[in-house]
């Protein structure tokens, strides 16, 4: 097969930390507060003006709080976890590798008594209306190692008992989200939006306030996952008083990143960009033979992060450590070319190729992408056949 002769103008596709916005240059962060403490007032007024500007862009009640946490959207996870869970029985749906180690952590870290785990395979997705939302339910919202995604909240109950604890690191900024259905929320910067890594997001609804200020979890808490002071929540590290020390060079990125959504029409506008890129890398699947969907319903499949399965049978015949060698060498020639970087999909998930979608790549690219891997998938092929001959 002829090499292509256009290449994506950007061809980072990796799934985290994803694509920077369109234009981005380090001159966007000329205006970092820098050799300063983010504690005096204009660094608490930038950290400010990161929860102030989520919450309008994604429409977040004015009565949840929100707060900027470390360790990225992991830390916001197990912030919520070790502080809010033990008080009731625990559900936690597993459909990729996160679920998965938020279900290792209950049960191994915080030994709960009362948890149970539902598993769905790679490409699928749990039985929701199994879930219990009398109990408190852990789950991700958009699978980023699986291309799977929760449909809708509809079965989340208006008048539960528990908690929802929504891992939502691959879906803010890509779909509407249900505040009213979320009690915890977290995301980071470097999904969607674009941003550098390292910090959290944490929205908390008044039902997971009530639940800080009136459980006291069985446990020590590290410093970085304390939210309560003498049984109150402490309300100064949801108005940009950060528990650590953040960095301010990230905090001005996030700040870029939230400017240029605004600056395309906001969370509508993202979430269409999304969609527009899924689509585009879908025409091509569907007249393409050797390639599928890992999540073979669509109304289950991620927009973001869009896990790609080969069908081809002389690929299905290959052994596990062959079909990973494959897709390796596929990547390394795909990146040698400059035509798309870290497309190989996650380490624990079935050997496949991972195109992120999110609102920070360009449709045009992902169009630009598709030549370049059926060239790829033909030249590694070729040249393994060629070996095995």
């Amino acid at each position: 097969m002829n090499k292509p002769s256009v290449k994506p103008n950007n061809p980072s596709f990796s799934s985290g930390p994803c694509a920077k916005r369109p234009g981005w240059s380090l001159d966007a962060l000329s205006d970092a507060f820098l050799g300063r403490s983010h504690r005096s007032g204009p660094g608490k007024k930038k950290l400010q003006a990161v929860i102030e500007t989520h919450r309008a862009i994604l429409g977040i009640p004015a009565d949840y709080k929100i707060a900027v946490v470390p360790a990225s959207d992991t830390g916001a996870v197990e912030m919520a976890m070790w502080s809010m869970l033990g008080e009731r029985g625990v559900d936690i749906l597993v459909w990729e590798n996160f679920g998965k180690m938020w279900a290792i952590d209950a049960e191994k870290q915080l030994k709960l008594d009362d948890l149970r785990v539902m598993n769905a395979e790679y490409g699928e997705i749990v039985d929701l209306s199994a879930a219990d939302t009398d109990r408190d339910v852990v789950f991700t919202w958009n699978g980023t190692t699986s291309g799977v995604r929760v449909p809708n909240a509809d079965w989340i109950k208006d008048d539960r008992k528990g908690l929802t604890i929504c891992d939502a690191t691959s879906a803010v900024f890509a779909y509407d989200l249900p505040w009213e259905k979320l009690d915890v929320t977290t995301w980071s910067w470097q999904k969607v939006l674009g941003g550098e890594a390292a910090h959290g997001m944490l929205v908390l609804s008044p039902r997971a306030v009530a639940r800080l200020e009136s459980y006291k979890a069985p446990r020590g808490l590290p410093k970085i996952f304390r939210m309560i002071k003498d049984g109150l929540l402490m309300d100064e590290v949801f108005e940009g008083l950060t528990i650590n020390t953040p960095s301010m060079l990230a905090v001005e990125d996030c700040l870029d990143a939230l400017s240029w959504v605004k600056s395309i029409g906001g969370k509508q506008a993202t979430i269409k960009r999304c969609q527009d890129n899924a689509a585009a890398l879908g025409e091509w699947v569907a007249k393409t033979h050797w390639i599928d969907f890992l999540a073979a319903d669509k109304e289950t499949r991620s927009v973001t992060s869009v896990c790609l399965k080969i069908t081809d049978a002389w690929f299905n015949e290959l052994s596990d450590e062959e079909q990973l060698a494959f897709i390796g060498q596929m990547a390394k020639m795909l990146e040698a070319e400059e035509a798309a970087y870290d497309i190989k999909s996650y380490v624990a998930a079935p050997a496949g190729l991972r195109v992120w979608c999110g609102a920070t790549v360009e449709a045009s690219d992902v169009k630009a992408l598709t030549p370049w891997l059926d060239w790829a998938f033909a030249e590694a092929k070729a040249a393994l056949q060629a070996k095995a001959a």
